[in-house]
């Protein structure tokens, strides 16, 4: 815990700069995201707790697994399984082990929807027989990652694709699609056709101001255009599968996030053009009304509030 004193913040380790806070809660961020760390938990668990992997059942065929990152979809063919996303590292045995108990099928293709250790990490426990697909930027992406790295590259994405990509026919067709720049430049969205439904991972992660991770080429410019474009693209859709959201959302949900993200980009452009800081914009934002039941918090990861206006700063200049 913490107080603020003037420009200083004053903590049980000592006193820093503010600024200096701010920059190692953006490092701690980067390297948390890209997988180079951990998440750390205020209370980490215990090295041998449990880990538990909740399934929901959205469709006779169709489950989200929750728990251990960001929500991983199953979907099972008539060939075999895909998945969608493998969570934090460690936990790629428990998804495998969660899947056995809803099919006797062989997992035979793994989709990420974007590089982050919380989605991807899981992917080294996963056989070499899987079918590894990503975004041609998110594989780019995963290639600078240390956990790939130190795994000889197990479970590195070994198909992409640059704007669409279909698997499967009739009841069991999966598009993949890439709509712009947004949380990373490798956003994909995977789209079960039968079903109506969509995963759309992280660059709609939940009701919230968005994760954007300047260092894997993510966009705050850019997000409100990506996520309008899918809205308008996506006609056949009308259930998303969010990254870490414990409910799925519609395409109204959809819509309106968009619209929050432009409003959100609107007003950071105002503060920057009357000459504030970063910092000096964040600690005057507040949730518009009509908004209300969005989270009003902005964690620390890729700097906080404060992070994501310098990221359109920058991109400002260019």
């Amino acid at each position: 815990a913490g107080r603020r004193r003037g420009r200083l913040l004053v903590h049980s380790a000592g006193i820093f700069p503010r600024r200096d806070v701010m920059r190692r809660a953006t490092l701690l961020g980067l390297l948390v995201l890209a997988g180079a760390l951990p998440v750390v938990m205020a209370q980490p668990p215990a090295a041998n707790a449990p880990k538990v992997v909740e399934a929901e059942k959205v469709k006779d065929n169709l489950w989200v697994l929750r728990g251990g990152g960001g929500n991983t979809a199953v979907f099972v063919t008539v060939d075999g399984v895909t998945v969608v996303d493998a969570k934090n590292p460690g936990w790629g045995k428990p998804i495998l082990d969660k899947i056995k108990e809803l099919t006797d099928k062989p997992v035979t293709t793994l989709i990420n929807t974007h590089t982050h250790g919380d989605h991807v990490s899981g992917n080294v426990e996963f056989p070499a027989s899987v079918e590894v697909i990503a975004q041609e930027n998110t594989k780019a992406n995963m290639e600078k990652m240390k956990i790939f790295a130190d795994n000889n590259g197990a479970g590195m994405a070994k198909r992409t694709f640059k704007d669409t990509l279909t698997l499967g026919k009739a009841a069991d067709q999966i598009d993949l699609h890439y709509f712009g720049r947004g949380h990373t430049n490798g956003d994909a969205w995977v789209v079960f056709k039968a079903h109506r439904i969509a995963h759309a991972g992280d660059i709609f992660a939940g009701k919230r101001v968005p994760l954007v991770d300047e260092a894997n080429g993510g966009s705050m410019r850019e997000i409100p255009v990506t996520l309008m474009k899918a809205h308008d693209s996506l006609k056949d859709v009308d259930t998303f599968i969010n990254g870490h959201m414990p409910t799925q959302t519609t395409r109204a949900d959809l819509k309106e996030y968009a619209e929050f993200n432009k409003d959100l980009v609107a007003w950071m452009q105002e503060q920057l053009k009357a000459g504030k800081t970063p910092e000096q914009a964040a600690a005057e934002w507040k949730l518009p009304e009509k908004y209300k039941g969005y989270d009003p918090a902005v964690g620390a990861l890729f700097g906080g509030l404060a992070g994501r206006i310098q990221t359109l700063a920058n991109e400002m200049k260019k």
